[in-house]
């Protein structure tokens, strides 16, 4: 085994929700290593090379652009703000030594490809980030995990990669996953050196790029030999580019299979048992954001993932429940299994409790009537919609047949949307456009208008209301020097001026001049004049057409910088018909405020 081979070279295999951010952010802060993604989808790589990127995530574009495009050379005050728009990012002429820094030129080393097969014969890393649904036929089907596709990439892997090369688990897999790889390999290449690591990812839609840029911790499980060690070592340089070295952790291969599945049904156990305390508290009067409140002061508890709501959606959690109730059954561990189970049961029972109450607000029957949706991803800041409960809602809906079923999000695009809808629901005729109820608008307004029943089935900050504030002192301080105070706090110069300004320095630089020099007048996507042009589309380009045509890429509205104007609960009020009612399905509506101000009737969660 090449034991000193230096890491130039990392192929990440799936360019999907894990693998392209993931690559993304070890370029950024790796300028020296080549990164390539692959996949077999032409498409969707082709969004990668474009700028029209396939997922939509606060902050991936702007990573992106730099480490697939480079950058141009460019200055920027080291001094924090002043107040003065001209002391932002320029070339400098006559200013005092030591106040400007230098930004280099940054060559690409980010790329995106349908070449697996050479690039992972170039890879001294692989990374395996393909997707591992839940089974839906056959042994296990309805629980265990189907490994098809990451079965199809480790023989691939097998046949083409070097001796040495580094092999890392990126999806998330049954325990023990790092023994069928290890055997997959002797198969193809009998004799031939490979370490095979665990890489876990612990990403969030909405805040991927925030977790990969500032993780809580990197678990990184190898084998126990000297060669396992070595290659766990690795791959910890990569990310302690960085990442605080105290960070990362190192455990067995196993543990760090097992610990995914293990956080992932831990976050959604909090979730479905603040669920179940809603149930009860809507029976006895009690208010659940109370009980939440009081409870998350306990130290031992703490206070994330207790808020009531109409349960968890995602690609993850409900998938990673299943397999960890597998992998108790294989073993015998009947109990267990239940146990875990019983998570996945309250969460549909939940989501149901919710739609069921809706139905019989409405006097038992929708038939003649307008219910809106608002929100139809699983959660906000994100165009996710895999295993979202709006959809498991429409379902229901449905079956009691509703003059229209309307749908809103922010964050989705209505034709994307649409064609989902049709492919999952498409036993029948459900669009407006096929003589079915349901519509999907582009605007709010538009999808309230004429509703009987408005459900928020996403915690979109744009949903959101507050009581009005009709009494206290006003603020002595003019909105402008609000800003200017807020403004001086934010800033995140001056940066050191002997090491200089790391990527994350840099990136909250731009991030810091996007948010507080746009109000002033200095209106640009890219103010440290850094950015390189993007690709350019072919003339027939069907994203472009698609964004003519609609309004959004088809990642979604994915402008991280995006306008979230809340809504004007008063216009929705307005034109809703009577009795009006708006049904919380995520506990961020202020129920007196439309009582009182709109003559809406609220039904919240757990209240």
């Amino acid at each position: 085994m090449e034991a000193e081979r230096p890491i130039l070279n990392v192929c990440c295999v799936g360019a999907g929700y894990v693998g392209g951010p993931t690559a993304a952010v070890i370029a950024l802060h790796n300028p020296h290593v080549r990164v390539t993604v692959v996949d077999k989808n032409e498409q969707r790589i082709r969004r990668w090379n474009s700028a029209h990127l396939p997922i939509y995530e606060p902050g991936l574009g702007e990573i992106v652009r730099i480490a697939r495009d480079g950058s141009k050379k460019c200055y920027f005050s080291n001094q924090p703000f002043r107040g003065l728009v001209h002391d932002i990012t320029e070339e400098p002429d006559h200013a005092p030594h030591g106040t400007w820094t230098v930004l280099p030129a940054r060559a690409p080393n980010l790329f995106f490809s349908t070449q697996v097969a050479r690039t992972i014969q170039e890879a001294d890393i692989v990374l395996i980030a393909v997707n591992t649904p839940t089974k839906s036929r056959g042994a296990g089907a309805g629980s265990a995990t189907d490994m098809t596709a990451f079965e199809a990439v480790t023989s691939e892997v097998a046949q083409h990669a070097r001796e040495g090369t580094i092999i890392v688990e990126k999806s998330t897999v049954p325990c023990r996953t790092a023994e069928l790889i290890k055997k997959t390999m002797e198969i193809h290449r009998p004799g031939v050196q490979f370490e095979i690591l665990s890489n876990p990812e612990f990403l969030a839609a909405g805040t991927a790029m925030n977790d990969l840029m500032h993780p809580d911790r990197v678990l990184i499980g190898s084998s126990m030999t000297d060669s396992g060690l070595w290659a766990a070592e690795t791959l910890k340089e990569i990310y302690a580019a960085w990442v605080p070295q105290e960070r990362i952790i190192t455990t067995n291969v196993y543990s760090s299979e097992l610990s995914k599945l293990v956080a992932n049904s831990m976050l959604a156990q909090r979730i479905s048992s603040i669920n179940s305390i809603s149930a009860i508290c809507e029976k006895t009067g009690a208010n659940v954001d109370e009980i939440a409140k009081s409870i998350g002061c306990d130290p031992r508890i703490g206070d994330k993932f207790l808020k009531a709501g109409i349960g968890f959606g995602g690609s993850c959690f409900k998938k990673d429940i299943l397999s960890l109730v597998y992998l108790a059954e294989t073993l015998g561990l009947e109990e267990v299994g239940e146990y875990w189970r019983q998570v996945v049961k309250m969460n549909e029972y939940q989501r149901d409790r919710f739609s069921r109450r809706v139905i019989k607000c409405l006097n038992n029957t929708l038939v003649g009537k307008k219910v809106t949706l608002l929100g139809y991803a699983f959660k906000a800041n994100t165009s996710d919609t895999r295993e979202s409960p709006a959809l498991e809602i429409i379902k229901t809906l449905l079956e009691e047949g509703p003059k229209e079923i309307a749908i809103f999000d922010p964050c989705c695009n209505p034709v994307v949307v649409k064609a989902e809808i049709k492919e999952l629901l498409g036993r029948k005729p459900v669009l407006a456009e096929d003589g079915g109820p349901i519509e999907i608008y582009s605007s709010p307004y538009a999808a309230c208008d004429g509703s009987h029943a408005v459900l928020i089935t996403t915690e979109c900050d744009e949903f959101r209301n507050t009581p009005s504030k009709t009494s206290g002192k006003k603020s002595s301080k003019t909105k402008p020097a609000q800003q200017l105070e807020h403004a001086l706090l934010a800033d995140p110069r001056p940066f050191n001026t002997v090491k200089g300004p790391t990527e994350t320095e840099i990136l909250s630089l731009h991030k810091f001049l996007l948010q507080y020099m746009n109000p002033i007048g200095y209106r640009s996507e890219d103010p440290m004049k850094r950015y390189k042009l993007e690709p350019l589309c072919e003339s027939d380009c069907p994203d472009c057409v698609l964004i003519k045509s609609s309004g959004y890429s088809t990642a979604g509205n994915s402008g991280s910088d995006r306008p979230k104007e809340k809504l004007d609960w008063s216009k929705i009020a307005y034109n809703m018909n009577k009795p009006r009612w708006v049904f919380d399905g995520k506990g961020i509506i202020d129920a007196d405020e439309l009582t009182t101000a709109y003559g809406i009737n609220v039904e919240s969660i757990g209240r």
